[in-house]
This record gives structure tokens, sequence and C-alpha cells, in this order.
């Protein structure tokens, strides 16, 4: 564990400084990125997919609950998998109330290529109220490039293909479930898709990482390193076996 050296106040100021107007370029920049994110055109989604939820069979525009933005989150969960991912677990252990999006027209929901039984019996274990849908069955993971498997369409994940996965060293995504986040808009009865972001893109999830950014000790754990929320002190020490990458 290496501390950062110690200064006087006034050597601490004007590097704080100097980062302050760092940051602010940043801002600057993030500002003027999230403007093109919304100005981005939008596709109509006229393919019918069939979900299954807590309530039974529901169409994409049904995920809305009414409201005219949808953001789903593609929680990845391959099939010969018990437990549920556990950075994506991660993830969903850092999404707030979900009131305030509610507030402001937009529905926040999960989605899994895996049987709504194993859903409902992790959603259960995290103690989540995030609804949550079941792709299975349907093309909707594949269309959304979170599932890639050969024999059903050509592999892309985070818009490259599979020659460039592998020759990144992201072959993991060449085949099963990776994670995303994805982005609809309903306009009466018609739903537009405006938006997808995988990788580091979904980071924005993740406030535990925000809080340790400003810490001088930062992040020291990969994502996909973080445990299940009730395996922390040698808690319930449900069998997992590692499966991740």
């Amino acid at each position: 564990m290496t501390l950062p050296r110690t200064a006087s106040r006034d050597e601490w100021l004007a590097a704080r400084l100097k980062l302050l107007e760092q940051e602010k370029d940043v801002m600057r920049a993030q500002d003027a990125v999230t403007a093109r994110r919304q100005e981005l055109p939008m596709v109509r989604m006229d393919k019918e997919y069939i979900f299954e939820g807590p309530a039974g069979t529901a169409r994409l525009a049904d995920l809305f609950e009414g409201r005219r933005q949808l953001l789903l989150y593609h929680f990845m969960w391959n099939e010969d998998w018990e437990d549920g991912c556990p950075s994506c677990s991660f993830a969903v252990d850092n999404v707030g109330r979900l009131e305030h999006l509610h507030a402001s027209d937009t529905t926040f929901a999960l989605v899994s290529r895996v049987p709504l039984a194993k859903i409902e019996r992790w959603k259960a274990r995290m103690g989540w109220a995030i609804p949550w849908y079941s792709s299975a069955g349907s093309d909707f993971n594949y269309d959304f490039h979170v599932t890639n498997d050969e024999a059903v369409a050509p592999v892309e994940y985070n818009y490259k293909d599979k020659a460039t996965l592998e020759r990144e060293g992201l072959g993991y995504a060449v085949h099963g479930d990776s994670q995303g986040i994805s982005v609809f808009v309903r306009d009466e009865d018609s739903v537009f898709h405006t938006y997808s972001t995988y990788g580091r893109g979904a980071e924005v999830m993740l406030s535990t990482y925000h809080y340790l950014d400003l810490t001088p000790l930062g992040r020291r754990r990969h994502v996909s390193e973080f445990p299940y929320h009730d395996t922390y002190d040698g808690g319930a020490d449900h069998s997992h076996h590692a499966h991740h990458h």
C-alpha cells in the first residue's frame, strides 16, 4: 500500500488547483459527448420480442411500464451457470432507488437469457426489487450483441467483429454472454432504440468505483474480483464456482 508523498498545505493547494483545471476540462468534454449521445438518431424496433417476467409474457413495449424511456441492463448469465454473474451482480448492487428514474419518466430493468426461475431465485438471494425479464428463446440478446454464437449470427461485441476481438485480447466475448446497457424510447405505440454501450461503457453503474476513484488507493480490484455481497466476512458461503473471465 503506497500512500502519496507528504507536502505542505500550500504545496497541496497549488497541486489541487492545477488538477481542478484538468477536472473541469474533462467535465466540459464529457458534457459535449453527452450532448452528442442525446443527438444520436433513433432506429424503429419493428421486430417483436417476447420476454418472460413475474407477471407473465411481455413485449418490449411492456417493459416501459407506461413511461417514455427504458434503460435495460443486459445482465450476463451463461446457461450453464447456476449463479448470476459476479461482476453484473456487483453492478446491480450499485443501482440506487428507482423512484428518481421513474419521476424522470424512465424505467430501469434487467434482461438475461436464462429461464425466469433462475432469475427469480437469484433476485431473492440478492435482495433486489428491480424488474428482471428472461429473454430465453428470443433473438433479443443476439440482436443486441450481448450473446454471441456463430451458429446464430456473426460475432460482434462493443461494435467489434470476431477478428478484432481476438486481436485485441477480448476473445472471451466471442462466445456466450457479455454485459451492456441499451436505451429505448417510446412514441405512442412505437419503440425506438437510441443507444447501446458495452464493456467499460457500462461503468456508469458502478458508483462504488466512482467513490474509490476519489481516494488515493483507488479501485484496487477489477470489477470481476468483487464477491457477492452476502459472502463478505465469511457470510453465507454458498458454494459457487469461479465461472468468470
